[in-house]
């Protein structure tokens, strides 16, 4: 397999090259990938299954060991395909606590941040 990363490559069943895929993306693929589900009352007013997710969005965890556990997105990260949640830290043995990326698929976002006017213009058009 090459190493580089290929627009024009479709699918695969194997999960190595699925993975391989993910990590070898640009910034800008990887971006457009990073879609978590929207709640049942978002889906039916937005007519669409999931959104980007975005900081300021509220999400409620989904996976894991803050499971349950609800607030909003204070930074993605796009190279490491991770949320950074407010309230949300891991304690290291030394004591000192650190911000936790979650995986974006493990979450569900509960309410949209619409302040940027292009992102409520797409939302309109599906409506429609």
């Amino acid at each position: 397999m090459k190493k580089k990363f290929s627009a024009k490559w479709k699918a695969s069943k194997q999960p190595r090259k699925q993975r391989k895929y993910l990590a070898n993306a640009p910034l800008h693929a990887k971006q457009g990938m990073m879609k978590s589900n929207l709640s049942k009352e978002l889906r039916k007013k937005h007519c669409t299954r999931s959104v980007r997710a975005r900081k300021g969005d509220t999400v409620k965890i989904l996976r894991g060991i803050h499971k349950g556990k609800t607030g909003k997105i204070e930074k993605v990260d796009r190279k490491n395909c991770k949320l950074f949640i407010e309230g949300i830290k891991f304690e290291k043995k030394d004591g000192t606590k650190t911000k936790f990326g979650i995986h974006y698929s493990n979450v569900q976002i509960i309410d949209l941040d619409l302040s940027d006017i292009k992102r409520l213009k797409n939302k309109e058009k599906k409506v429609k």
